[in-house]
């Protein structure tokens, strides 16, 4: 087989297993304070959502083509253009909806997940160990551009909940400037995010909540119940009862959002979707999360249990 045959049947493929995570990730139902196929906000809709699935998927194609290059040598890992990826990922996001910022937060995830995963398949072997150890090569070796770049994707997603950065903040015009002029890494400025917020903490760590808690935890679930619906949501809950949501930190305040964990705990312990009395505190905690409108929304642990199912689909899982 070419190596154009390779290129194309490895990014198709890698393309297919994210967006049926982010479908898969959507529709969980009740996930508590989201989206889900049952509940919508006033302005984003589970078929925003969908849309966006959609939109989006060329892009991780292109991202995997680009690892299948990387891993034959014609690119460079700072020539992969994460940033780009993200930037455009958002553009399409927004032309296929009119529901605003739905995936962001889960594309900038995602991305490198889909570069990697295209290099590591390209090798002959799905691996996670593998994936693992060069999403950190990866995000560490992007660039300035590409931090302009996901600045550029956050100004069209418009985001919610963004507070204000001590320090290149990103409704500051002067930040993309000072990020040219001083070769500021995308890698740094998440570095300096990751303290507030969990989607960059994820990319500077290595990805520790997807990996060490999200993908064993999913999968001990999928083996006990065969039931990917319970599954997910009870990773949800899994994740938020560990890491309070950074998202409800930067709209409600760090009380509030360790609350919220609390009660996901609480009710993780009660079987989540599970048990009958799980079920039952599952879906009042949903109807509790969205008296206050979005701004006790767990976003960022729904992003990460994007992520979560890409693991597990990449290395075999189907629902």
């Amino acid at each position: 087989m070419g190596e154009n045959n390779i290129s194309a049947d490895t990014s198709s493929y890698v393309s297919e297993c994210l967006q049926l995570a982010l479908l898969l990730e959507v529709s969980a139902y009740p996930k508590p304070g989201n989206v889900h196929r049952n509940a919508d906000f006033g302005d984003t809709r589970y078929e925003h959502f969908l849309a966006s699935a959609v939109a989006v998927a060329p892009h991780f194609k292109l991202a995997a083509e680009r690892g299948v290059k990387l891993y034959n040598g014609i690119i460079s890992e700072a020539q992969v253009g994460l940033g780009e990826l993200i930037r455009d990922s958002a553009k399409n996001m927004r032309r296929w909806q009119s529901g605003g910022n739905t995936l962001l937060g889960a594309v900038i995830l995602l991305m490198p997940i889909a570069v990697v995963a295209g290099a590591v398949l390209a090798e002959g072997k799905f691996s996670l160990s593998r994936l693992r150890e060069e999403i950190s090569r990866i995000v560490a070796s992007s660039t300035a551009k590409d931090a302009v770049n996901v600045y550029e994707a956050i100004d069209i997603a418009q985001p919610g909940g963004l507070g204000k950065a001590p320090d290149l903040d990103v409704n500051d015009s002067r930040s993309k400037k000072r990020i040219i002029e001083e070769n500021i890494s995308l890698y740094q400025v998440f570095k300096i995010a990751s303290a507030y917020d969990s989607i960059c903490a994820e990319w500077v760590n290595n990805y520790p909540i997807t990996f060490d808690i999200g993908y064993p935890f999913f999968k001990r679930q999928i083996e006990k119940a065969n039931d990917v619906n319970l599954a997910t949501v009870n990773t949800f809950l899994k994740i938020l009862a560990e890491v309070p949501d950074t998202l409800i930190a930067r709209k409600a305040g760090k009380e509030k959002a360790v609350k919220v964990s609390l009660e996901a705990k609480r009710i993780l312990e009660l079987g989540g979707l599970e048990t009958e009395v799980g079920r039952k505190e599952l879906v009042e905690f949903d109807h509790r999360l969205r008296q206050t409108g979005n701004n006790l929304n767990p976003g960022t642990t729904a992003d990460i249990v994007s992520a979560v199912l890409a693991l597990n689909i990449l290395e075999g899982y189907r629902p």
